[in-house]
């Protein structure tokens, strides 16, 4: 059973209970641009779901911590959100969180998608970043599942590796797991050597108010990836727990603009009850408990510009 407790706000008494004698412990950001599948690998590399996963690139917001167990290793996966050239103020500050848990990381993936024809400028910026701060990293070819020949991911390979970051070279398909134990494998093996630093059976150290926001966030892109634009977040307002062991879960979709407000309800509030359906279904699976949703759809005009949303998102409201 999972409750609503945030992991930093555990007690000590809750250390890990079967640590081994030579365990390691270290933190791997996997970084790329928008759309390479990086929420998909993390959750693939956990076994459960701990980052949104859209069609619609760029909607991981901020860093997410995964953790997994891997022989001896605790692995921290730090899930950013994708790196491109921004525009916006939201957009700066995503990127900028995005290289910061590349920074602090002791080990980088940088993912990219190998179903595409070339390397596109997001991941040639990534790449040459890299290069400015003689950072090693490891490669990551994902989608390797829709490639039909095989000499275009040797090419891909090899014109990658001519940047000289690369340590090793890894094919994946996070949505089918070929390569995935391979690769969870040899991180684990290059962690640092040092205790756990979170219970074994945790999965991330998200408060549950922000994951379960997020998981209606994914339903919401899910359903109007074609007619919403990133101008919708999710927030849980109200998180209200009773003795049969069920939860009420009270949450506001926000939007910017009246006609965005209309596309999420739906006609008659039917839109709005599939994603709520869909929402709570996941919830419970996840929870482990009957969860009562409640969703409102709100207009905040000016929500990218305020202070307190990127304090939640644990995003730099003040990033230039």
């Amino acid at each position: 059973m999972i409750d609503e407790t945030d992991i930093d706000d555990l007690p000590d008494s809750e250390e890990p209970g079967h640590e081994p004698e030579n365990p390691r412990c270290g933190f791997v950001a996997l970084v790329g641009a928008p759309n390479a599948g990086k929420s998909t690998l993390l959750n693939a590399m956990i076994g459960a779901k701990v980052s949104i996963v859209s069609p619609k690139v760029q909607t991981t917001r901020s860093r997410v911590l995964g953790i997994t167990i891997e022989g001896d290793s605790q692995i921290l996966f730090v899930d950013t959100p994708g790196i491109f050239t921004p525009k916006k103020r939201l957009e700066r500050a995503m990127v900028a969180a995005a290289w910061q848990g590349a920074h602090d990381a002791d080990l980088v993936g940088v993912l990219v998608d190998a179903s595409r024809r070339g390397i596109d400028d997001d991941t040639r910026g990534i790449v040459a970043a890299l290069q400015e701060q003689q950072r090693k990293a490891i490669l990551v070819l994902n989608k390797i599942d829709l490639v039909k020949h095989r000499e275009n991911l040797l090419g891909l390979t090899a014109e990658l590796n001519d940047a000289g970051i690369f340590t090793d070279t890894f094919m994946v398909s996070a949505a089918t797991g070929d390569g995935v134990q391979d690769l969870r494998k040899f991180l684990a093996e290059r962690l640092p050597e040092g205790p756990w630093l979170y219970p074994e059976d945790q999965i991330s150290d998200m408060p549950m108010r922000l994951l379960a926001a997020e998981v209606t966030r994914e339903k919401l892109f899910l359903q109007l990836h074609q007619e919403l634009p990133y101008a919708a977040t999710v927030e849980t307002e109200e998180w209200e727990e009773f003795e049969d062991g069920s939860v009420k879960i009270r949450q506001v979709v926000y939007v910017q603009r009246e006609s965005q407000k209309a596309i999420v309800l739906g006609k008659g509030g039917a839109r709005i009850k599939q994603i709520g359906l869909a929402a709570r279904t996941e919830l419970e699976a996840f929870l482990e408990r009957r969860v009562h949703l409640m969703l409102f759809v709100k207009v905040r005009e000016n929500w990218t510009e305020d202070p307190e949303r990127y304090s939640v998102w644990g995003l730099d409201f003040e990033q230039k």
